[in-house]
């Protein structure tokens, strides 16, 4: 789990679960493969690219040109990038465009993008003619170890983020680590979040690993492969116990509690950043762990300089806009947390740490003090 796999070798994790399972492929260059393995996975089939602007603008072309060589017609359908097209506006376009391309149920959907058009590909795959199987190809880092593995999918709501969703597998994941050499470092950063949490729900080993070899991370070294594929075994490993979040799968939302709740309170745009909300809300939780004695305030400090380190936000005052415009208040964050999809019965759960590399679920989490926590963080 700790030698860095070669650039040379594409590795491939299996997400075990059983007639459904399927293959997360990671490697330097293999987008060039997704026409021969279609073709070999579904002779005969035809497929829709959906994906954003900025992604097309590099991958369309290459990912069409891999699936003509492969003799696979395909069509394209190109939205917006951001959160903005996670909506039900976002949801009926892709929709229509996939019926009007008369894509049909044993037909296949290609999500070529990040988080956002994967979620929304395959929530408008999961739909359309009552399920339409689809392929995950993540372009940005966070969709490589997070959100095209596992089956979620979905589009947000005025009241919250993924509120809207279904659980619906892909059949294939692309991971080729050779696309993340156009993501701006924000985006990096951002996606390096989610890479990060899984040393911290799991394995400390690989945390502090992080905390030796993130600069050849970034910089795009044999590293990088190695904290993908790990990040995925981790995350194929619990999907494959829990597929349906009943239990243990609700670890991976370690810092999400916190972290949708300000995405939300910054109107779901570019001021901060899926993997960054998450950045802070893992540090807000490791800090919430400390104040009820769960874990030291040195693992907290730990946790905050590392994420900072790598240039991460780690408070709430390192969010564009967020006391100057009045978004910084308590009573606000606790109405949004109560949106979350971990609520039952209006009660509050938390994923809290009991050391680096142990993840905890706290159900029924009063609510006074989250709320003079955030208080208190909030005065700074």
């Amino acid at each position: 789990m700790t030698a860095p796999i070669n650039h040379s070798n594409p590795i491939t994790v299996d997400v075990a679960l059983g007639d459904r399972a399927y293959d997360i492929v990671i490697g330097r260059d293999v987008l060039q493969s997704i026409g021969s393995r279609i073709a070999a996975m579904r002779p005969g089939v035809r497929t829709a690219i959906v994906t954003d602007r900025t992604v097309a603008k590099h991958w369309l072309a290459p990912t069409e040109a891999a699936l003509a060589q492969a003799g696979i017609p395909t069509s394209s359908i190109v939205v917006e990038e951001g959160e903005g097209s996670k909506t039900y506006a976002g949801l009926e376009k892709v929709s229509e465009a996939l019926i009007a391309a008369k894509i049909e149920r044993n037909d296949l959907v290609i999500a070529l993008g990040g988080g956002v058009v994967g979620d929304l590909a395959g929530f408008a795959a999961g739909i359309l003619r009552r399920g339409v199987d689809f392929v995950q190809v993540p372009t940005s880092l966070l969709a490589q170890v997070d959100s095209s593995v596992g089956g979620k999918t979905g589009i947000n709501s005025p009241q919250g983020k993924n509120l809207l969703g279904s659980f619906h597998q892909p059949i294939l994941v692309i991971a080729d680590t050779a696309v993340l050499d156009t993501l701006s470092p924000r985006q990096f950063r951002a996606g390096y979040a989610e890479v990060a949490k899984y040393g911290l729900l799991g394995d400390e080993a690989f945390f502090t690993w992080l905390e030796k070899n993130h600069g050849d991370v970034f910089a795009g070294g044999a590293a990088r492969e190695h904290a993908i594929a790990t990040s995925c075994r981790a995350k194929a490993a619990v999907v494959a116990r829990d597929e349906r979040e009943t239990g243990e799968r609700a670890l991976l939302n370690l810092g999400h509690t916190f972290g949708h709740a300000l995405e939300a309170a910054t109107g779901f745009s570019d001021r901060l950043f899926h993997g960054e909300g998450v950045a802070v809300g893992m540090v807000l939780a490791a800090e919430f762990s400390a104040q009820l004695g769960k874990i030291s305030q040195d693992d907290a400090a730990r946790i905050r300089h590392h994420l900072a380190t790598v240039g991460l936000p780690t408070k709430l005052q390192d969010i564009v806009g967020f006391a100057q415009e009045g978004l910084a208040d308590a009573d606000t964050l606790m109405a949004l947390m109560a949106q979350d999809k971990k609520v039952k019965r209006g009660k509050l759960t938390f994923i809290l740490l009991e050391a680096i590399g142990r993840a905890v679920i706290a159900p029924d989490v009063a609510p006074a003090p989250v709320r003079d926590f955030l208080k208190q963080k909030l005065a700074g």
